[in-house]
């Protein structure tokens, strides 16, 4: 009797006065928006990368299933692209944790002025990657007046088409990718070696341990979860990279930096062919997820 009586006690209390019916209402807004921006979205580019959607030729438009993902097995330049992107992925990646441990290692070291070490690092992460990809193309790279063309000419190399040569525009754009988001690794790795206990380096120098064993043997199985971090978030955002490269290069001179995201981009947009360029899109957001759910385990493994 006391148990019913108590259960139609709670039924009368609002939804807004329970503590998890309150938790939920607080998250309809935000789950609402996810669905908007994300969800929706998402589901009909699946939808549209199982049509046909040639807005040049729409009388043959309509569903063709996998139509379009077989078209990709026999595309080269798909393949071209999506394996540009591979390299530029790795290779930014892999820049950014160098050089941001580099970094990170040095400014330890030091005491003075660290926190404006700090707020300069900041600087290039706040930049919009379409500024960082107007300011590399107009200010640093133009041959004969651009910054870097002027300081290799000091040195007797030369003026250069840096965004005009296909092996020059790669690594530009390679390069430029690297100078905006080392800053976040740079900061991550900073931070993860402040709580670094001194016990342990002070004991490694009493057993007779140089400075490369330190490292490898301290340092770096300290740094490792912060390493993983690192290159989740920095693959996960090489691989969708667009506004930098699209804003200095437009992806050429010819194909030479269209990567899998700028490919996607101009088929959809420059050919209106919508179904084959979604088809395309949905790859690069598979291989995306697969590449976070493999560092997510790494990272949960490493735990």
């Amino acid at each position: 009797m006391t148990q019913s009586r108590g259960t139609r006690t709670a039924a009368r209390i609002p939804l807004w006065e329970r503590e998890g019916g309150f938790g939920w209402l607080l998250s309809v807004p935000a789950v609402v928006v996810l669905l908007l921006t994300t969800t929706i979205p998402l589901l009909s580019l699946g939808w549209n990368s199982l049509q046909r959607m040639d807005l040049t030729t729409p009388e043959g438009n309509g569903f063709i299933g996998l139509g379009n993902y077989a078209r990709l097995v026999g595309d080269g330049r798909f393949w071209a692209s999506l394996g540009r992107s591979l390299v530029y992925t790795v290779t930014t990646v892999v820049l950014q944790v160098v050089i941001g441990m580099a970094l990170a290692l040095l400014v330890s070291r030091i005491r003075r002025a660290r926190g404006l070490v700090r707020v300069a690092s900041i600087m290039p992460i706040m930049l919009a990657p379409v500024v960082v990809g107007l300011v590399w193309s107009t200010l640093l790279l133009t041959p004969d007046y651009g910054v870097i063309d002027y300081l290799v000419q000091a040195l007797g190399g030369g003026t250069h088409n840096w965004l005009g040569e296909p092996d020059l525009a790669f690594g530009a754009v390679v390069v430029m990718h690297t100078w905006q988001w080392t800053p976040f690794a740079f900061l991550v790795f900073l931070a993860t070696l402040m709580t670094f206990p001194v016990e342990l380096e002070e004991a490694a120098r009493l057993d007779g341990a140089n400075t490369w064993q330190q490292f490898r043997h301290l340092l770096v199985p300290y740094l490792r979860p912060a390493i993983v971090v690192v290159v989740i978030f920095r693959t996960v955002v090489a691989l969708s990279a667009f506004d930098a490269i699209y804003a200095a290069t437009g992806g050429g001179p010819g194909t030479a930096t269209e990567i899998l995201n700028l490919y996607a981009y101009r088929v959809t947009f420059t050919d209106l062919d919508i179904g084959y360029g979604s088809a395309l899109a949905m790859v690069l957001l598979v291989v995306t997820g697969l590449v976070a759910v493999v560092f997510a385990r790494l990272r949960g493994g490493d735990r």
